[in-house]
Order: structure tokens, then sequence, then C-alpha cells
């Protein structure tokens, strides 16, 4: 597994993905205590593919990379941990970064207890031995009162996990639009930086705003949408990544896979045939 911060790769030498495209895949499961927030329902006791099983059957299906949710980790445990280290050593995989879920910098009233339960998640992050950690900026909506709390608290915790590359995300109730992601940015001055989603904007001006902050970011994440119900819209996900690539966004592509097919591995090979067509 990767432990320090490699060059950015070139943007067709990694088949990656967010392990989101394999929620059904995973059983649903989400572990007791990782949502507390209540924006994902506990599932501990789905029967789907086990996490120490899963880096043999990314490699299996020619991933070398997974961007990991923190809510598929059901123990925390050094010994488990250490299990979870060894089965993507293992398998060749590596854990591009660990995306953290949930939590609120930005809470009114609890914004300092936020920060600390992300710190605790950062703390399984470095036993994990992941460089990257993406956390949500805030789930509040843009005031000069929120983006400061947001950029304080952030910076609080790169400070604190200083062997940790920490990442926000154009995400949630905070970063609506390019302009309060590169504000937020601006304040951060590197000492975060950014995990672009194709996904998170809609609207007609959505490949403009994308583009806008594409070329600051470190790593990505690329949805697809479907144009009717078990068919992806290979015109958005081109689309997508052409924006990425003329932005200058150099770093993984990492796919994710979020439509109504079971078939989840079978919808991200497709992904993977669109995505070289522009990739080369």
């Amino acid at each position: 597994m990767t432990t320090a911060l490699d060059p950015t790769p070139s943007l067709d030498s990694i088949k990656a993905l967010h392990t989101w495209s394999l929620f059904r895949t995973m059983g649903r499961f989400v572990a007791p205590g990782s949502a507390p927030s209540g924006g994902l329902t506990e599932n501990a006791s789905a029967d789907g593919l086990a996490l120490l099983e899963l880096p043999g059957q990314l490699a299996a299906h020619g991933f070398a990379s997974a961007q990991l949710c923190h809510f598929y980790l059901p123990r925390t445990d050094a010994s488990y941990l250490a299990e979870v280290r060894d089965a993507f050593d293992t398998a060749g995989v590596d854990i591009e970064v660990l995306l953290v879920d949930d939590g609120d910098l930005t809470h009114p009233e609890q914004g300092d207890e936020q920060q600390r339960w992300l710190s605790g998640w950062l703390d399984i992050a470095e036993q994990l031995g992941v460089p990257r950690v993406r956390v949500p900026a805030g789930d509040q909506a843009p005031s000069e009162e929120t983006i400061a709390a947001s950029a304080r608290r952030l910076r609080a915790l790169a400070a604190e996990h200083p062997d940790l590359r920490v990442l926000t995300e154009n995400w949630k109730s905070l970063l609506v639009d390019a302009e309060v992601t590169r504000d937020l940015l601006d304040r951060l001055e590197g000492a975060v930086g950014l995990l672009i989603d194709t996904g998170n904007w809609n609207g007609e001006d959505k490949y403009t705003q994308i583009a806008a902050v594409a070329g600051e970011a470190e790593c990505s994440q690329v949805k697809v949408r479907e144009s009717a119900p078990g068919v992806l819209d290979a015109g958005d996900l081109t689309r997508c990544l052409e924006v990425l690539r003329d932005a200058g966004y150099a770093g993984r592509i990492s796919y994710v896979y979020a439509g109504t097919d079971d078939d989840e591995w079978a919808r991200l090979d497709e992904m993977h045939e669109i995505a070289r067509a522009v990739r080369g």
C-alpha cells in the first residue's frame, strides 16, 4: 500500500474506483457508529462481500487503486486495520484516499465536536497507512461565518495530522459552486487540498463550474449518470472526462457508479471502456 504521496500519475496509468460504486456488492454494509448524522442507514447484518475480500476482487477486475469509504470498516482496532492493510498489499491494490463520509465542520453548535470526531477517523487513516483522507467541508449553507469556520477547522485537522494529506470535496451544503469552493481553497492556502467530484454539481453550467476548480484538484470521482434505467449516459461521462483533461487535471480517474443495475462490476467495466476513448 502507498504510504507516502507519490508523484501524480498520468490519467491513463491506473484503473481506479470509488468504493461507493460497490455498495450493493458489499451488501449495503454501513458500520455501526460510522454515520451519526443519519445520512446513511447503519446496517451491520449485511450479507455481501466482506471488506477483507474486496482487494482480491478489485485486483481480479483490473483495479489497482481504490478510494475506500470509512463506513465499510466493521472494526477499527489495530489488529483489524493491520489485516486490511495486508489484504490490500497482498492484492497489489492501493488505497488512494480514505473517504470519511460524515461530519459537519460548520455545524453552529457541534462544530468542535464534529472536528474531534473527524480527527478520530484521521487517526484510523494513519493506522491504515493511507496517504490521503477526504473530509466534508461542511453541511451548512455558505456564508462568511460558515466558510471561515470550515477553513479554520480544516486547517486544524491538517495541523493535527501532518503525515496525512487532508482533502475536501465539492460536496454537501457548503461547497455549492465553484465560487464558494475557490473562496475556501484560497483561505486554506494549500494546507488542505481538493478532491473533485463531477457528479455533485448540476444545472446548465455544470461543466463550466467543474472546469473552474478541476485544475486545482489532486484526486477525482467521476460519476456516471443514467440516460435510462440501467443505461449509462456516455455523453455526460465523456464530457466530464474532457473537462477534467482540458482543465489540466492530471490525477487518477476514480469511477463512481451509482445507477440502478445490481451488476456493478459490469457497469464499471462499461465506464472504463468509455473513459479509455477519452483518455487514450
